[in-house]
């Protein structure tokens, strides 16, 4: 009889386990204009950041096009608040500009060309 009950109670600890992590948020994709972004160094440091997120599930930079693609759980956080994580990075997310002291902690390279930064646009022949 008592394992019975000890039975009945883990399945309904299971069962209640189960609903509790069923229920997650829409998993939604947004692109976020990156302008500052301009190379290899600067995917790293903003995709490491995205990563630590609370509900970022993924972060790809393409530094070639200026973008950040994020695909992050509705429920768990919103694209404000990834804007805003991207500005204390130190790079501009759309229509937030980079929080200036993270800014100016990144390396010459990574800053715009107007502040020293010495990534040069290629212009197309």
């Amino acid at each position: 009889m008592r394992i019975l009950k000890l039975v009945m109670v883990m399945l309904l600890a299971c069962i209640g386990s189960a609903f509790a992590q069923g229920k997650k948020g829409t998993l939604v994709t947004a692109k976020i204009s990156t302008p500052n972004a301009l190379c290899e160094q600067c995917k790293g440091r903003i995709e490491r950041f995205l990563d630590r997120e609370e509900g970022v599930q993924s972060a790809k930079v393409n530094f070639h096009t200026k973008t950040t693609t994020v695909k992050f759980y509705s429920d768990r956080t919103n694209i404000e608040n990834i804007k805003a994580a991207i500005a204390n990075v130190g790079y501009d997310a759309d229509n937030v500009t980079a929080n200036p002291e993270s800014y100016n902690r990144l390396p010459t390279a990574c800053k715009k060309p107007e502040d020293g930064g010495t990534h040069q646009l290629k212009k197309k022949p």
